[in-house]
């Protein structure tokens, strides 16, 4: 048995119109929202927190809906053509009803805008969980792990073409004019339908999920579940104690990293006066320290355990995010230094993301996987509903320069919460390559 690396490279394109698309809205709608329509930062916060908010409904929604699709192009690909074609619609007039906005101010387009934004955000809900349910559905149950390494590495190529094209397209300008995103709004477009039209032309789903019932035909899964004696599958005491305490440290690490990934590119713009170029610079940096940790994190896990390879990755990036608060009072200006830090930043983020999930569905038995990975989530998405709008108002009512440190808690905490998390590590086994992200379930 061997995962078929070259179809799970080519439904990771899926991944990487999803992250290009994210990335870009992390980093511009915030701009857009406080600089062209001069909202508070609470309200902008509360804006860039409906994604995941409607996230909550509309995964497990559109998810079931794709389940019971019978088209002839499959269970997925409709939702993902169809999501696709939407959203690129919807997100050209973004760019446009900022720019006529900037030209001549009327309270209606802010409210087109915000409609607008609001259907860009179903559309994009429309197709992020099919998408998401089309790597098990092409990948035998014991290469799903190595499956999804693959796709994160897809997600976090999008995520650079990005910061690229945004480096690159606004690597100048004056920080007070007014800029015009639509360049950059179109090339994100351009990838996108790109990307779909990969998956959709290369992966034809009926015929593979044909193949994959005649596989799980002779492959039956193991029931490796526990009976309490009454016929119900539970978890033992302990193990649900350390499962709340691991979704918690979920959640604490995203509200650190979500706040700086949603507001660094207007911190960067306030307190050190760079270009969304230069921003986007930085997270380049660290998403490219993440990128190239992948798989050295998941050999380091995998010798030591992944406890102790989540905490060292924890206690790293609270250590960053405070040495770039300490950055920030001493100068106003951004160092090149700094690009270091970034770096490890990506460095950090690998070590504690590579290794989270895989102790979310360890903790659990086979046929329990998706749902585990519902919990996994429903923490993350939660904390990144939450984090814009509190960061935000702590922006507004306090000052700029609190990002980091509110980030450096957040993450700080999550490392009081592991300390007590007593299952879902793995057995120490030397692994190499794509193989480090094996989950033993």
């Amino acid at each position: 048995m061997k995962l078929n690396t070259k179809r799970t490279v080519l439904v990771g394109f899926a991944f990487l119109s999803i992250c290009a698309f994210w990335q870009m809205y992390n980093s511009v709608i915030p701009l857009i929202l406080t600089n062209t329509f001069h909202m508070n930062e609470t309200l902008s916060g509360v804006i860039m927190a409906a994604d995941n908010v409607l996230a909550l409904f509309l995964l497990p929604l559109f998810g079931s809906l794709s389940d019971k699709c019978r088209s002839r192009l499959g269970k997925r690909t409709p939702f993902l053509i169809g999501g696709t074609a939407a959203a690129v619609v919807l997100m050209l007039f973004l760019p446009a009803l900022d720019n006529s906005y900037a030209a001549a101010p009327a309270k209606w387009k802010l409210v087109v805008f915000i409609c607008v934004l609001g259907g860009l955000l179903i559309a994009m809900g429309t197709y992020r969980s099919p998408a998401v349910a089309l790597m098990p559905d092409v990948t035998p149950k014991p290469l799903r792990s190595r499956g999804n390494a693959i796709i994160n590495l897809m997600g976090a190529v999008g995520g650079v073409l990005y910061l690229i094209l945004a480096s690159v397209l606004y690597a100048s300008g004056n920080s007070q004019e007014h800029v015009s995103y639509f360049r950059l709004f179109a090339a994100v477009a351009i990838i996108m339908l790109i990307a779909v039209a990969v998956v959709s032309g290369t992966i034809r789903e009926r015929k593979i999920e044909a193949e994959m019932q005649l596989w799980e035909a002779g492959h039956p899964e193991e029931n490796l579940a526990e009976d309490d004696g009454s016929g119900t599958q539970v978890l033992p005491a302990a193990v649900k104690r350390s499962l709340v305490l691991l979704l918690v440290s979920i959640a604490l690490w995203y509200i650190g990293y979500n706040a700086v990934e949603t507001w660094f590119t207007t911190y960067a713009n306030h307190v050190w006066g760079m270009t969304l170029g230069g921003a986007s610079v930085c997270l380049t940096v660290a998403t490219v320290g993440a990128i190239v940790s992948y798989i050295p994190v998941g050999n380091v896990a995998s010798k030591i355990g992944r406890k102790k390879t989540i905490l060292f990755g924890v206690a790293l990036l609270a250590a960053c995010f405070f040495t770039m608060f300490l950055y920030s009072l001493i100068s106003s200006s951004f160092s090149p230094l700094l690009y270091a830090l970034f770096a490890i930043v990506g460095l950090a983020w690998a070590a504690i993301n590579v290794n989270s999930l895989p102790m979310v569905v360890e903790m659990c038995k086979g046929s329990d996987i998706g749902k585990f990975t519902g919990y996994y989530y429903t923490f993350s998405m939660a904390a990144q509903t939450i984090t814009p709008i509190a960061a935000g108002a702590l922006l507004k009512n306090v000052s700029y320069v609190t990002l980091f440190p509110y980030a450096a808690a957040a993450v700080a905490c999550s490392f009081l919460t592991m300390l007590f998390v007593k299952h879902g590590d793995s057995t120490a086994i030397k692994k190499r390559g794509l193989d480090s992200f094996d989950v033993d379930s």
